[in-house]
């Protein structure tokens, strides 16, 4: 089938502004190749006693007549559901290394919170920071530097990016992903919502909720809306940089743990084919992932880390690429809160293996890269299944059921699910896979400097009213750009009375949120001197979702007199006094909100 040209446009613009900072890394990965050859042999002698200290006899001996060894950086913690099945996958990783003559070991965790606990809470201010803290983390694991391959364990939402930032730093090893899988599926996540604002409303009490809440997170493994978790695991799965059919396999499957298996092997065999983790990702496999978000209508939380990861692998993508392929990629997929599936219920309709046949039938994915598996993305097309107990992908998977995942000539939407949005406010994005109308919106805003200034309106009932609630000084300098998903109920009770109500913030709303007009992610932020800091109550803003454009009512001549808002972040208690380093070195949200900023 032939490439649509948006992709080739798009991966031409990624290759023509990354020619230095991605030759600068190739040249990285070349001189670490180099290094790493020899390290083992170079190494002290009591060095080499610790780093093996830990393993059998027989493993010690293996080590020193140079055996491969596999490095595990794991985000396993037992509190969060996503990553307590995360557990036994090193013992059964160790396992099959050594059955493979091999050596695995665990290098190093990183830590792994979870969104859900934080929302609405001071501790969601450690959120974003805690990608590049992850990232930290895996170099720290990797740096003993004895590893011929590795393995990361993680699932979550700043976890992966996390771990993938900190993968590329090393890439000139293979590694591979896994994740953990979805827990079963409890109520419906249309029923979870709808219990929501009936409490958001007022109608019921915070007993029936909490019950609904928990009929809905109820066991280990991750959440089962398509959030931002679940997006990366699509995600990297469609980069090639999982095992197919790995990312919604459930945890505690015999397929499970043939997949936990098989990525053993797979390490192994790359490592001996010298293949690298950091020179397998090409331009090609990033615009894949750019696709893989925009067809499923994933969280937009993805658009910042796609720049963020992508820029340590020396790939400059912009908000501009994302925006392009938009208009091009159809969505694809009918998955809360875009539909009324849960993960659960894609998986059984094809999954990702039928998701990534469509898109590559229709000319939408690249299928000449590189993959764990080897070259060709059309391996990721076929059902993984177990024969004589060993994973085999043998059979092309076929849509199971059209009212979750379509043809890429019979789409959803025409268009992805996420559009740049710019004017005279600055820039930011719209999630619109999950809007059922586009009207253009003009009416007065209501400002606000955090969201329980919002919802103490909303219990007043100043909010009923069309209005533009403008929440700013959320961004990443300000506060760690927290997401604002306690104001989602609010807003759509709001919605339900029939006021026309939208939101512009330079925070963040959840993966799970699109259902009202969101424009997030506004940049400049209200911190580093944002037009949104100059927004008064009763100023007229206009929000036209077809043009792309929105903005305050004002001359420029006004707009460049006023002064900016005081903010009065406190950044103090729940740890968020240890994060002033990153709040005063992040860079912009269209640069991935990274304190990783080389520009070389």
């Amino acid at each position: 089938m032939k490439i649509h040209p948006a992709l080739i446009e798009v991966e031409n613009l990624i290759e023509t502004r990354s020619k230095d900072s991605r030759s600068s890394y190739l040249n990285k990965l070349k001189d670490s190749k180099e290094h790493n050859k020899s390290a083992r042999n170079n190494m002290g002698c009591s060095n080499f006693a610790h780093a093996f200290a830990s393993c059998d006899k027989d493993q010690q001996a293996g080590a020193a007549e140079g055996k491969k060894v596999i490095g595990i950086v794991s985000a396993y913690n037992d509190m969060l559901s996503a990553h307590a099945p995360l557990k036994d996958y090193p013992d059964i990783i160790k396992n099959q290394a050594k059955k493979k003559q091999a050596i695995a070991r665990v290098a190093g965790g990183v830590p792994a919170m979870c969104d859900g606990v934080t929302q609405g809470e001071p501790g969601m201010e450690l959120s974003l920071f805690s990608r590049d803290v992850i990232a930290l983390s895996t170099g720290v694991a990797f740096s003993h530097n004895v590893f011929d391959g590795g393995i990361c364990l993680g699932v979550c939402d700043k976890i992966v990016p996390g771990l993938m930032i900190g993968a590329l730093t090393f890439g000139h090893m293979p590694i591979a992903f896994m994740s953990a899988g979805p827990m079963p599926s409890g109520i419906s996540n249309i029923e979870k919502a709808q219990t929501r604002n009936a409490f958001a409303a007022g109608d019921i009490d915070r007993s029936e909720l909490i019950a609904s809440e928990q009929a809905a997170y109820h066991t280990s493994g991750t959440c089962t809306f398509y959030g931002t978790a679940n997006t990366n695991q699509l995600i990297m799965e469609i980069m090639g940089i999982q095992l197919p059919g790995s990312s919604f396999t459930p945890p505690g499957s015999k397929l499970r743990d043939g997949l936990i298996k098989k990525t053993v092997d797979t390490i192994l065999e790359l490592s001996n084919k010298d293949i690298s983790f950091g020179e397998m990702l090409t331009a090609k496999s990033w615009v894949n992932g750019i696709v893989a978000l925009l067809a499923s209508g994933g969280s937009t939380n993805l658009t910042i880390h796609l720049i963020a990861m992508a820029a340590a692998g020396g790939y400059k993508i912009t908000l501009e690429d994302i925006d392009l392929l938009s208009k091009n990629i159809p969505i694809l997929t009918n998955v809360y809160p875009n539909g009324s599936a849960d993960v659960n219920e894609f998986h059984q309709a094809g999954g990702i293996a039928a998701l990534t046949s469509s898109l590559l039938k229709g000319g939408m994915l690249f299928n000449d890269v590189d993959t764990i598996l080897g070259r060709g993305l059309s391996q990721y097309t076929k059902l993984a299944e177990l024969k004589d107990s060993k994973v085999v992908w043998i059979n092309e998977v076929k849509i199971l059921d059209q009212g979750i995942i379509r043809d890429a000539n019979n789409p959803f939407k025409k268009s992805g699910g996420i559009k740049l949005m710019q004017g005279n406010i600055g820039k930011g994005i719209i999630k619109t896979s999950a809007l059922k109308t586009s009207e253009t919106i003009k009416t007065e805003a209501l400002v606000f400097n955090c969201q329980n200034k919002v919802i103490d309106a909303f219990n007043k009932g100043d909010l009923n009213k069309d209005c533009i609630i403008v929440v700013r000084g959320q961004g990443p300098s300000a506060n760690g750009m927290p997401e604002l998903h306690k104001l989602t109920s609010p807003i759509n009770v709001l919605q339900s009375k029939g006021y026309k109500i939208a939101l512009i913030t330079d925070g963040r709303m959840s993966g799970a949120s699109g259902s009202f007009p969101a424009i997030i992610h506004v940049t400049p932020e209200a911190k580093n001197d944002g037009a949104i800091g100059k927004i008064n109550n009763g100023d007229e803003v206009i929000i036209d979702i077809k043009s792309g454009l929105f903005s305050v009512n004002l001359s420029n001549e006004e707009l460049a007199s006023r002064n900016l808002c005081e903010l009065n972040n406190s950044n103090q208690g729940v740890g968020r006094e240890l994060f002033n380093i990153f709040r005063s070195n992040v860079g912009s949200t269209d640069d991935g909100a990274s304190i990783f900023m080389d520009n070389s």
